[in-house]
């Protein structure tokens, strides 16, 4: 899991780098269009809003992977020895358990509904499943790292935020 580990960093942050610039481009010509031409677009909106939803989800998974999330780092930075061992893998734990529960669980069951359902959005005539896909998909890269900090934690191997991501 270690080697897959770079790999899936590199496509989630170039996936999400490319999100961020479509949904610039996407805003740009939502502006261009309302206060220049006068005739708003149609789309630019709903497609802004759905790209906000993939870019936080996968931003917190991101950020989870680079154990930049502020939550996972709250707790045990001023702890030392075996209660910062404890700590972390009372933390790591509890993000696996919401991640596996609420998000690849409750997510996955929204995307099932949804699709079961066939609602479209109004504009872009996109099924809603594939935009609440975002949600499981999110839990399972937040799992996927929490199992890897569990395992750090478990072998006494903690890296802040800053050492994980090459901030420091």
């Amino acid at each position: 899991m270690k080697t897959l580990r770079p790999a899936i960093d590199r496509l989630l942050g170039s996936v999400i780098c490319v999100l961020m610039a479509a949904m610039v481009l996407n805003v740009l010509w939502q502006v261009f269009t309302r206060f220049v031409l006068r005739q708003p677009s149609s789309f630019t909106e709903e497609l802004a809003r759905y790209m906000m939803i993939w870019v936080g989800l996968l931003g917190s998974a991101y950020a989870t992977g680079k154990k930049s999330h502020l939550a996972l780092d709250l707790v045990t930075a001023h702890l030392h020895g075996a209660r910062k061992r404890v700590s972390e893998l009372f933390v790591h734990g509890a993000v696996l358990l919401f991640a596996l529960t609420v998000l690849v669980g409750g997510g996955g069951r929204l995307v099932y509904i949804q699709l079961s359902l066939g609602q479209q959005s109004a504009a872009l005539q996109l099924k809603l499943g594939y935009v609440y896909l975002a949600v499981p998909l999110a839990g399972l890269l937040i799992a996927f790292y929490s199992v890897l900090a569990l395992v750090d934690a478990a072998r006494g191997e903690t890296q802040t935020g800053a050492q994980s991501s090459g901030l420091n």
